[in-house]
C-alpha cells in the first residue's frame, strides 16, 4: 500500500484476535489508490475497510495520541461500542462531526476480542447528538454491539477512564491494598 501511493503509515500490526490492521493517512487521492490495493491484496480475508476522506482531527487525535485526549469532567459521556474497527471509526467520525463534543478516547481491537469503541464528552444534549449520528452506521451494517449516555459521570469513574483506556497495566502498577 505504502509503496503504491504517497501515504503515511500510521499503523500495521497484529490487534486481537489474529487480525492485521492497517492505518493510513494522506491526501484523499493517495489514500484511495493505496486503500485499493490493500483490498485487491487481502481479498476475502479482508474483515471490513473504512474510506474517510475527510475524518474529524479530534479522532485522529484521540487515537494517535491517546493522553492528551478530551479530559473527562462532570460533563456527560458517550459510548459506542462496535464489532470491529472499521465501523467504529465510521462511528466516531459521525459522532465528532454531529455535535459540539470532544472524542475523549478511541480504543481498537486489542484485549477487546477484535471490539472497538468511542467515548465522546461534553454537555448532555451534544453528547446525545453525537451518539445518535455514531450509532447510524453500525446499526445499519449490523455491527453495532452497544451504547451507552452517562449524563453525569461521576468523577472517580472519569479519572480512572481519563487515566488509561486499558485496564491491567493500570491495575499492576497500583500498590497492592490490603483489607
Amino acid at each position: 500500500m505504502v509503496k503504491a501511493s504517497p501515504v503515511s503509515s500510521l499503523y500495521a500490526g497484529t490487534v486481537h484476535p489474529g487480525k492485521y490492521l492497517v492505518l493510513v493517512s494522506g491526501d484523499t487521492a493517495s489514500v484511495e489508490e493505496a486503500m485499493s490495493v490493500g483490498v485487491d491484496l487481502a481479498g476475502s480475508r479482508s474483515v471490513g475497510t473504512i474510506f474517510l476522506p475527510d475524518i474529524d482531527p479530534g479522532v485522529v487525535t484521540a487515537l494517535t495520541e491517546p493522553k492528551s485526549g478530551a479530559a473527562l469532567g462532570s460533563e456527560a459521556v458517550g459510548i459506542v461500542e462496535t464489532e470491529s474497527v472499521a465501523p467504529l471509526f465510521g462511528a466516531a467520525d459521525a459522532g465528532a462531526k454531529a455535535a459540539r463534543v470532544a472524542v475523549a478516547g478511541v480504543r481498537l481491537a486489542d484485549g477487546l476480542g477484535g471490539k472497538a469503541y468511542v467515548l465522546f464528552t461534553g454537555p448532555v444534549a451534544e453528547v446525545e447528538a453525537a451518539v445518535e449520528a455514531a450509532v447510524e452506521g453500525p446499526k445499519a451494517s449490523n455491527t453495532l454491539v452497544e451504547w451507552q449516555i452517562i449524563p453525569l459521570i461521576a468523577l472517580e469513574v472519569a479519572e480512572n477512564l481519563a487515566a488509561d483506556l486499558t485496564f491491567t497495566p493500570r491495575l499492576a502498577a497500583r500498590p497492592a491494598e490490603r483489607g
